[in-house]
């Protein structure tokens, strides 16, 4: 037992470094109390740390990351509401200073090999301290799952993130709450900091009514080919994200991607061996990546975990109509590249051979086994059928799926398009692992080491190379990435070409050279969408043949991976009416990918015409590289070019013709049937958008019940019925006699006339539309009619 003095003194130091944290607002002042807080640490064991954990850590959480200005909250005690980080916050300020010295003492003191680390690394081991993090900032389906107690018992079950630390509340009874230690308490503000900023600034932008138009400057720098940022100015990029620094360097630390069998050696044993040691490395890294993918990939998902499993526990979320149409936090464009790009360097290490990359295997890319926290949990397998490509390319697959796909087809119409952007240079990459290399990491390695002039001096060791056979593995397991995405990116380009056509077109553009960069590449993506579609294997050569063990993983990924995704009634996608539940990328039919391509190019061609200035040549420059690439990959000719004229000019005239096009394929306008409903294009900005839809349902419904969805019959109407009337005189006497034929003859009449009226809009191709009264001038004058007649019979009940 510690003496009663050692005690006293480190309650009061914790005491006075609390107060210490909330007075520090300056550089100066952080970086005496990041000293002071190191020299604490160092002077006390980890049984005397106790109080620094239980006092001064909470509120040095609290200034860290901004979440208040903390001097209302006493020391011990973390808000529970959920407030948005400020700009007054350590890792914003170290951000934005010019002071690298600044900036380098408080990664310093947050680094995974610091004094912190260790110490919390030190309580962990002797489970001295344990907190309830707060469920409003846990990601959005788990505090669905945690309103309900039943669904509070299975999502450890479910969710291995949260195993073990779902908690009933020991003071309100049957509430449930999660308990995590020091290191897991940490990790999870840090998982949320990103995410509470990105809100906060996407309810800034709302506040705007249009935002700026987005440039090709602002997104084409984060995508390989475009960039035009030498590499002091990446450095310095780097250098100015503290949190991006941060977190290269926990995954750095705490995620193995060279050696990440040797943390599991009885993995794949029947004995039941405990897994200390290098074990607990392994659970720390499956924690961080769980982790991350909830909080960042899944969080508002209203499909969080495979479909199978769900039901395999009985487990049905009601989510949908609640989080409904919610697109995916939007700023976290930058902190899941690097993530999904990181984790990548595992299927790059299992594809291309550990001896490919020796010379680059520093010990800082593998990690210790000297962090205890627990017993490890079961590895996601493969899918079956599909042959394992990396370490944790499994885990990521189906969220990050989903979070494309979601920020695509969720993106409000009339928005700036820089989210959506980031979030495709994230698929991009993805897409393109044979172009990753560990010298794309160099420029942080040297600034999380310090090393910078030195590694500078260095020369590239490694070349980025490009498709090869050795990738086959890779493609197919996920296969949804290079074909079903880019059907649902196609009716993006379409829906958002008029917001910036410039930028739209080179980012199908980039999309359609990464598909043809290679022969064997494409040969592969058709050929598997043939053995898709067939019934049989009919081809003689044994290679295709080989594939369709494939075919029943690709098509539970696409029943999975798109449970509940598809263009909505009122988006304005193309896509609506023919939801991609097949593969129609290389379809020949009117929604197939070339035939949608073949009309995005005519409508794009039109665009950049009508408002391109001075740049018209680059513009149409790249249109004849999007036919060629087209021409390409289906294997023929595009649509022929329109004759362009720099005297003809006319933007107006051009933005009336865009869906007009002469010719599509081999079939002419007059032969094609259009698709779309004009009732259900996108939602504007003088509309309720939530009466909108309701009405839409509405008129839907009617216009089926009164079947004036089909042509009315030429033959409707030639021929009349009769009705028989039965001999014998029929006399019609007294009252209700006389009220009962006045109501027949009425409800004859009035059928008669809707009758006729629902069989002459059938002939003039009418239909139910309440969709007019969605908007916000009619609402309003409905609403000030009856708060007028409101107050008009208030005023005469009291006068």
């Amino acid at each position: 037992m510690l003496p009663h003095s050692y005690t006293v003194d480190s309650l009061s130091r914790s005491q006075d470094l609390a107060s210490a944290i909330l007075a520090s607002t300056t550089s100066s002042q952080i970086s005496a109390t990041c000293a002071s807080i190191d020299s604490f640490l160092r002077s006390h064991t980890p049984d005397q740390c106790r109080h620094f954990f239980s006092i001064t850590f909470p509120t040095l959480i609290c200034k860290l990351f901004g979440f208040d200005d903390a001097t209302s909250l006493p020391p011990t005690q973390l808000p529970q509401k959920p407030q948005q980080p400020q700009s007054n916050g350590w890792i914003e300020i170290a951000s934005q200073s010019s002071d690298p010295d600044f900036s380098g003492k408080v990664f310093s003191l947050l680094s995974p090999n610091g004094t912190l680390m260790n110490s919390i690394s030190a309580v962990d081991r002797h489970t001295l301290v344990k907190y309830v993090f707060p469920i409003e900032r846990l990601p959005e389906w788990v505090r669905f799952m945690l309103s309900n107690e039943k669904d509070c018992r299975v999502l450890a079950d479910l969710c291995p993130l949260f195993k073990g630390k779902v908690k009933e509340d020991s003071i309100k009874g049957s509430l449930c709450q999660v308990q995590l230690n020091v290191f897991e308490y940490y990790m999870f503000w840090f998982a949320y900091y990103p995410v509470c900023k990105g809100n906060n600034e996407n309810l800034d932008s709302n506040s705007v009514k249009r935002s700026k138009r987005f440039t090709l400057e602002n997104w084409t720098h984060s995508i390989r080919g475009f960039s035009g940022l030498n590499k002091r100015e990446a450095e310095q990029k780097f250098e100015g994200n503290l949190y991006i620094r941060l977190l290269y360097a926990y995954l750095r630390a705490f995620v193995p991607i060279f050696d990440l069998g040797a943390h599991q050696p009885y993995r794949s044993s029947i004995l039941n061996y405990s897994l200390k040691g290098d074990g607990s490395v392994i659970f720390r890294a499956e924690f961080l990546v769980n982790l991350f993918v909830h909080y960042w990939l899944v969080d508002n998902d209203f499909s969080p975990l495979p479909v199978k499993a769900c039901k395999s526990y009985g487990v049905s979320f009601p989510f949908r109509s609640v989080l409904g149409e919610t697109p995916p936090t939007s700023g976290l464009g930058e902190v899941v590249k690097l993530f999904v790009k990181y984790l990548t360097l595992s299927s790059v290490i299992s594809t291309d051979g550990f001896d490919n990359v020796e010379h680059s295997g520093s010990p800082s890319w593998r990690v210790s086994a000297g962090f205890d926290s627990g017993k490890s949990m079961d590895v996601v397998s493969v899918s079956p059928g599909v042959c394992s490509v990396g370490s944790w390319n499994s885990w990521i697959q189906r969220p990050l799926y989903r979070f494309i796909l979601r920020t695509f087809l969720f993106c409000p119409v009339g928005t700036s398009i820089k989210n959506a952007s980031q979030v495709f240079s994230v698929w991009v990459s993805y897409m393109e692992p044979w172009t990753i290399t560990l010298d794309d990491f160099a420029e942080l390695d040297a600034i999380v080491n310090g090393s910078n002039k030195d590694v500078r001096k260095q020369e590239s060791q490694s070349q980025a190379s490009g498709y090869s056979s050795l990738w086959q593995g890779y493609v197919l397991s996920n296969y949804l990435y290079y074909s079903s995405l880019v059907m649902h990116f196609i009716g993006f380009a379409h829906k958002f070409l008029h917001s910036d056509p410039e930028v739209i077109v080179q980012m199908l553009l980039k999309v359609l050279s990464l598909l043809t960069s290679s022969k064997e590449l494409v040969d592969l993506l058709k050929n598997v969408d043939a053995v898709f579609h067939s019934k049989q294997a009919l081809s003689s050569k044994s290679k295709v043949n080989s594939l369709y063990r494939y075919v029943p993983s690709i098509r539970e990924q696409l029943q999975d991976w798109e449970d509940g995704l598809c263009e909505s009634d009122a988006d304005g996608s193309f896509l609506h009416e023919n939801w991609n539940k097949d593969l129609r990328l290389f379809s020949d039919g009117d929604d197939g990918g070339q035939q949608i391509l073949q009309l995005f190019i005519l409508r794009a061609e039109a665009e950049l015409q009508g408002i391109s200035g001075d740049n018209l040549t680059e513009c149409l420059k790249l249109i004849d590289s999007l036919k060629e690439k087209v021409g390409y990959l289906f294997g023929g000719s595009t649509v022929k070019p329109i004759p362009i004229s720099p005297e003809l000019r006319q933007p107006q005239h051009l933005r009336d013709e865009i869906f007009k096009p002469k010719r599509v394929g081999n079939r002419t306008l007059a032969n094609m049937g259009y698709k779309g409903d004009w009732m259900k294009r996108p939602i504007s900005d003088d509309e309720v958008a939530w009466l909108a839809k309701m009405l839409i349902w509405l008129s839907s419904w009617l216009n089926e019940s009164l079947g004036l969805n089909r042509a009315e019959d030429s033959d409707a109407g030639s021929e009349w019925s009769y009705v028989d009337v039965p001999s014998g005189e029929a006399n019609v006497t007294g009252t209700r006699e006389t009220v009962k034929t006045l109501v027949c003859l009425i409800g004859s009449w009035l059928l008669t006339v809707g009758t006729t009226t629902v069989r002459l809009m059938r002939k003039h191709n009418l239909r139910v539309n309440l969709r007019v009264l969605a908007s916000k001038k009619v609402v309003m004058v409905l609403l000030l009619s009856f708060v007028f007649s409101v107050l008009k019979k208030a005023f005469r009940l009291l006068y």
